[in-house]
């Protein structure tokens, strides 16, 4: 079979059909037109001998060939995204760039804290930070978009290698007024869903939030960010877990201590296994909980002393 039908942008082209479940998203993300993303398709189905999607007037379904050849399309396309750091200068930490993304419930509030820190140690190196949802984030960094990403474990997937950072409590968040009248704990636990603030779907720290109460129902009202969590709860709407960095001295709302047990998450650096830059990621894990150390007292470095690095299962 002659591979000269097929492009590495016809690939790009089926894995953002595959990801976004629509051709005219796919197009927006690609920046072509719909038809010309369309003649595409057809080509490479054609040049396949199989269709790989199914079109029907309300979704875009995924045929079973169609997954085998988009699961192996992103291994091209991620292997191929290796040449890049090769026309960059090979004598500079991660060859001069570095795209370092996190989950949006972390990004906002750490990257700030330990920036100057980074770039003091990297003066040369040019770092392309950006946050998202954890499925997003992974999806990049397997698709070599991403070079490396801050998330909470478990990251249940073989080709990628992790390093803990370090561990961030969680403070129960209350309207200032809201009368307190039992341990933080136990209120989170027992608090009726109606009051309950959480992240909408699709967030880790929602997961994390329910995973400590007793009532989970479908009562709970929800959103977008953690920004918007805490203007809900000052406007008296009801209690959430905000991560110690997010919280704030905002007029308005109280904040508690939780026990460490239960109410934290770890956080770590992950990258792709196959990527050679390995002993770099290394590096720069052990620089990253030693600025921690330095300047963040609200969260504990992880195995500070003697990092202990997790391979995920």
């Amino acid at each position: 079979m002659s591979l000269a039908g097929v492009s590495l942008r016809d690939l790009e082209y089926v894995v953002a059909i595959a990801d976004h479940a629509s051709f005219v998203a796919a197009a927006e993300h690609c920046h072509v037109s719909q038809p010309s993303l369309s003649s595409q398709i057809r080509k490479v189905e054609s040049w396949l001998g199989a269709p790989i999607f199914e079109r029907t007037s309300r979704r875009v379904i995924v045929t079973a060939t169609g997954a085998r050849f988009i699961e192996q399309a992103r291994r091209v396309l991620a292997e191929a995204r290796l040449l890049r750091p090769l026309a960059q200068s090979p004598q500079l930490p991660f060859g001069g760039t570095l795209h370092l993304s996190a989950i949006a419930t972390l990004g906002p509030y750490f990257f700030p804290r330990i920036l100057k820190s980074l770039k003091g140690h990297y003066a040369q190196v040019s770092f392309i930070l950006g946050e998202g949802l954890t499925d997003a984030l992974l999806a990049g960094l397997r698709g070599g978009d991403l070079d490396a990403v801050l998330v909470s474990p478990p990251v249940a997937e073989t080709a990628l290698e992790a390093d803990g950072l370090f561990r961030e409590p969680f403070l129960l968040a209350c309207p200032a007024d809201h009368a307190v009248t039992m341990p933080p704990e136990r209120l989170w636990r027992t608090l009726p869903a109606s009051e309950r603030l959480l992240l909408e779907e699709g967030h880790c720290l929602r997961d994390q939030a329910l995973a400590v109460c007793a009532d989970v129902g479908k009562k709970e009202r929800h959103g977008t960010s953690l920004e918007t969590l805490k203007y809900m709860v000052a406007a008296g709407e009801g209690c959430t877990l905000i991560p110690a960095l997010a919280a704030d001295k905002g007029a308005g709302i109280s904040y508690f201590k939780l026990p460490s047990r239960g109410f934290a998450r770890d956080i770590d650096l992950v990258w792709r296994r196959s990527d050679a830059r390995r002993s770099q990621f290394q590096e720069l894990a052990r620089l990253l909980r030693r600025f921690i150390t330095q300047r963040i007292a609200t969260v504990v470095p992880l195995e500070s002393d003697a990092p202990k690095q997790r391979t995920t299962p």
